[in-house]
Order: structure tokens, then C-alpha cells, then sequence
């Protein structure tokens, strides 16, 4: 039986975070020197675009092509090619557009790579706080080089909860539960998707909950959090990006969020 160790893994995804990484730093290059003078328009699901979103996707998708031709793209703001490996880099160029256009610092360029039914390579850069997250799968999660392992809490009592989209909440099954559950933290925060997941898998907070959003919005995400020890699953206990939702938690919470959740009786 063949063993393959972490460092081998990690191997095997180095360039492709090398490449990602980069581009996700150009990214933030073009986003902040566009903040200044930023016009956002309304797109048909009622979420903002700017010119900077277009402008940093394109920039990344060319790095990524350039780089990986065989691969294929998937960006929020429609950059698009077919595979032709059996990869996929899904692209946010600017993850939290509200944010970047009223000048808060909480919008973070996000980039990961989809192979072989999930997401092996996960960039999270989040310029303005100074704060670049990474994975690659079997090779552990990092900020800014240092590695990164979600909180060791099992009490909720003891932990923080990250709430996003209360505003998307009309149709989630647990609406109404909700208020009292989270009256039973220590303390409750809602930043922003990859701010709030990074802080998962920082051990800064215990529990993150996005009730709605798109593939783009959880692949990075998902390796970081998993990398870093915590659990990833959506709101009928699976783990996709796909879902249109996802919940991270640290894995001493893991049985709470699904009692939560209605999955554990």
C-alpha cells in the first residue's frame, strides 16, 4: 500500500497557490487604486458591480489561464472557458462589493481551485486589514505564512457566532429559532462571508452561518476552513459550494450546529 505523506500533497498544489496568490494580490492592486473614483451599478439580482469588479477578474482569469490553459474558469462576473483538465478556478473578484464601494474594509479578493469534485487550492485576501488566507488540500491553512486552527471550544457559552444575509433569511428553515439560539453565545458578530469564515478558521469564532450565496462566495472558504480543523456543511448537512449555503464551525460545535440545524435528534 503506497502512503503519501502531507508534504507531498502539499506539493502537488504548490504552483497553483503560488499563481492564485499572486493574482489575488493584483487583484486588490487594481481594487484599491480604482476605490477612489468607484461608480457601482445594480446587477438583475439586485448586487452591486463596479468597474473594478470586472477589471480584477479579468486580470485574474488571464494569470490563471496564462498559467493553466488547460484548466477551466468559472468568475462571478462572467468569465467563463471550458475544461479541459478536469480543473476549474472559480474566481470572486472583489467578495463584498458593498463594502468596497462605501469604503469599508471588510471586501476580500477570493480564488480556488475545483478538481476532482472539490476544491483543492483556496486563497482568501482580505488587502485592507492586512490579511492574506490560504489552503491547500492536506497541506493546512495559513495567514499571511503562519499556520492557522480553528478554536478548540465545545461550550456555546464560551463562543463566538457569525451571523451574515439576515436580510436573505425570509426562507431559511431555521428563521424562527434563530434569535434564541444565538441569545446562548458569549457574543454574536456579523462582519462579512470571508471575514466571518476566516475568523472560523483563525479560532477567533466558533460558528459562521451564510444562509445564502453562490459557489464563488464558499470555494475558498471551504479548504481554508477545512484545512484549519473546522467542519464545512450546508443547511442539509452536506458539504458543497453548490448549496446556495454554508455553515463553518469548529469542530467542537459540530453536534451543536446540527442539533441546531435539526439534523441530530
Amino acid at each position: 500500500m503506497w502512503i503519501v505523506s502531507t508534504s507531498t500533497l502539499a506539493n502537488t498544489w504548490s504552483k497553483e497557490l503560488e499563481v492564485a496568490t499572486d493574482a489575488a494580490r493584483k487583484a486588490a492592486e487594481i481594487a484599491l487604486r480604482c476605490q477612489p473614483n468607484i461608480v457601482a451599478e445594480t446587477k438583475p439580482d439586485n448586487s452591486p458591480v463596479t468597474q473594478a469588479d470586472r477589471e480584477c477578474e479579468r486580470m485574474i482569469a488571464r494569470i490563471l489561464s496564462d498559467a493553466f490553459p488547460e484548466d477551466g474558469i468559472l468568475g462571478e462576473e462572467g468569465a467563463r472557458s471550458d475544461s479541459r483538465s478536469g480543473r476549474r478556478w472559480i474566481i470572486d473578484p472583489i467578495d463584498g462589493t458593498r463594502d468596497y464601494v462605501r469604503g469599508n474594509p471588510l471586501w476580500a479578493n477570493l480564488i480556488a481551485l475545483e478538481a476532482q469534485g472539490d476544491v483543492a487550492v483556496g486563497v482568501v485576501n482580505l488587502p485592507v486589514l492586512g490579511r492574506l488566507y490560504s489552503a491547500i488540500r492536506g497541506g493546512g491553512a495559513h495567514c499571511m505564512g503562519s499556520r492557522i486552527h480553528a478554536s478548540s471550544k465545545t461550550s456555546v457559552d464560551e463562543s463566538v457566532l457569525c451571523v451574515n444575509g439576515y436580510d436573505k433569511m425570509a426562507n431559511s428553515p431555521f428563521r424562527e429559532r434563530l434569535l434564541d439560539w444565538m441569545a446562548r453565545f458569549w457574543a454574536v458578530r456579523g462582519l462579512g462571508g470571508a471575514a466571518d469564515a476566516m475568523m472560523v478558521a483563525s479560532g477567533q469564532a466558533e460558528v459562521w452561518i451564510e444562509p445564502v450565496a453562490s459557489p464563488w462566495d464558499f470555494a475558498p472558504l471551504k479548504v481554508i476552513l477545512e484545512e484549519a480543523g473546522a467542519r464545512y456543511l450546508n443547511i442539509d448537512g452536506g458539504s458543497s459550494i453548490y448549496a446556495g449555503n454554508a455553515i463553518g464551525c469548529a469542530p467542537g460545535l459540530e453536534q451543536e450546529v446540527k442539533r441546531f440545524l435539526g439534523l441530530l435528534t
